[in-house]
């Protein structure tokens, strides 16, 4: 099945990948029901769950039901457990909105929310996350997840974030990240997407980021907390919510 899904992945565009899955999902979901992993974000059990990865497909991480994966679960408990995202009045933007959370966070009562990004069909705003159309200190929360390792100047879409985030205000940006990796690696010269694959984890990636990722934020102006979630979390959940202990979750703020 690893390889079914990394062929899939890998050779259909991700906005059609995402229109395709909402015929897929209920159909997963109803084959693989069972009661060994939990799914937090729609409370649905599963015997496992499915593999996913483009170059090294990781087994029983994909939620059949919302198409969570371990981050998105992980920042889902986050946002429950540690901050007022469900109850305060916000006004949020979020990057790239992953399926996992667009529906929910959009019938949200107290969000004003709003989505952006160049190619997703779920953005309410197509932007270029390096020249936003947004006004200065315009959002509350700002979510940008697995979306910097796509740009090629991250700096600049750093410096853009800070711009519109209100004082005060705080997000997440979370990226693949290599913690045993002292400083980020990334060589533009670099352009076959296999090889880009085998050196970034996807083919589409420009970069994977070390520990200097959160200095590098700090210097555009971010406070910045390295949250590790996990440490707080019994054991019996991390397994049971499929999380990946020790993944720490980048919180800013301004």
């Amino acid at each position: 099945m690893s390889k079914i899904f990394k062929f899939i992945l890998n050779s259909i565009p991700r906005p059609v990948l995402i229109k395709l899955s909402y015929l897929v999902r209920p159909i997963l979901a109803f084959i693989m029901k069972g009661n060994t992993h939990t799914d937090p974000i729609d409370g649905k059990g599963f015997k496992k769950f499915l593999p996913y990865g483009y170059e090294n497909p990781r087994e029983n991480v994909l939620s059949p039901s919302t198409l969570s994966l371990e981050r998105h679960r992980l920042l889902w408990l986050y946002l429950k457990q540690k901050t007022n995202f469900f109850s305060a009045p916000l006004k949020v933007l979020h990057f790239a909105p992953e399926q996992a959370f667009y529906k929910r966070f959009r019938s949200l009562k107290n969000l004003h929310y709003t989505t952006t990004d160049l190619n997703s069909p779920l953005a309410d705003i197509k932007a270029d996350i390096c020249n936003l159309p947004f006004d200065d200190a315009s959002f509350d929360v700002i979510l940008c997840n697995h979306v910097l390792e796509h740009i090629t100047d991250d700096t600049k879409a750093m410096q853009e974030m800070y711009r519109i985030l209100k004082p005060g205000g705080w997000g997440v940006f979370q990226i693949p990240q290599d913690l045993a990796r002292a400083h980020t690696f990334e060589d533009d010269t670099i352009t076959d997407k296999k090889e880009r694959a085998k050196i970034f984890g996807q083919y589409d990636h420009v970069r994977i980021y070390g520990r200097d990722y959160f200095d590098k934020l700090r210097r555009i102006g971010f406070t910045v907390k390295e949250v590790d979630y996990t440490a707080e979390l019994p054991f019996e959940d991390i397994e049971k919510y499929r999380l990946a202990k020790g993944e720490i979750i980048p919180v800013v703020s301004k």
